[in-house]
């Protein structure tokens, strides 16, 4: 039986540690190579790792244990990674990389649209790997200093700095991709963004998906904006800009 606790990595909160470049990391794959190869380079660079061998089990660590990220494989026995995501993400935001044997378009989407961060088709380098890792960490824990960063809009409040979007008064909950690229859009806003501008700079240069993954996160933002969807307005043969 896996072993965890339930402080984690300590009393540290997830952006202290994240300051200190410290990570607390659940690997899940079904392979134990797999994890042991992804321990081996996660350990060597500072970080904690947490096992777990299917998904059933990582639901399970999780309802007691935070992490800063976690690594999840697609294929498992017990529970896949699909649902396992979806069991997640009822009760965090924890960012989520998934790990597949395939490169199929269906799957990203699919997984995008249940709010994980990234993708990595196996067989894959696992230094590659932890730059993603780092890369969607940063960008998932921006340092917070000074006075608060507001934007409002009518019955639309954004909290850059609390990472916090509310509606008319009730809470948007959104995966931290989707927030990346929202706070990124209404930083912007009024300007014309490319596509190709949009993913270098939420998604970073060594991106290896598409423009649907763009697309995707875009329908999901409007799904979620509601009533202020029409604020983001799709610029043909260009890309999108957020008009406030």
């Amino acid at each position: 039986m896996l072993a965890y606790s339930p402080c984690g990595f300590g009393r540290e909160h997830p952006e202290e540690r994240a300051a200190k470049g410290m990570y607390n990391i659940l690997v899940v794959d079904d392979e134990q190579m797999i994890r042991e190869m992804i321990k081996k380079y996660a350990v060597f660079e500072g970080h904690k790792v947490t096992e777990a061998a299917d998904g059933m089990e990582a639901v399970e660590i999780c309802s007691h244990t935070t992490f800063d990220i976690i690594v999840m494989d697609i294929m498992m026995p017990e529970l896949d990674g699909f649902s396992a995501c979806r069991e997640i993400r009822k009760t965090c935001s924890t960012p989520i990389i998934l790990l597949s044997a395939r490169g199929e378009e269906y799957d990203k989407i699919h997984g995008f649209e249940l709010g994980v961060d990234d993708y990595v088709v196996k067989p894959f380098s696992p230094k590659e790997l932890m730059l993603r890792i780092n890369a969607i960490i940063k960008r998932s824990n921006p340092d917070a200093a000074g006075q608060r960063e507001i934007f409002t809009l009518d019955g639309l409040r954004v909290d850059f700095t609390g990472r916090v979007v509310t509606i008319d008064g009730q809470r948007a909950e959104m995966s931290p991709k989707e927030y990346d690229l929202f706070f990124y859009m209404v930083r912007n806003r009024g300007i014309a963004l490319t596509r190709e501008r949009l993913i270098n700079d939420v998604w970073g240069y060594d991106f290896y998906g598409d423009d649907r993954t763009l697309d995707t996160h875009i329908k999901l933002l409007r799904k979620t904006l509601g009533p202020y969807s029409s604020c983001i307005v799709t610029l043909r043969g260009v890309g999108y800009r957020f008009e406030a």
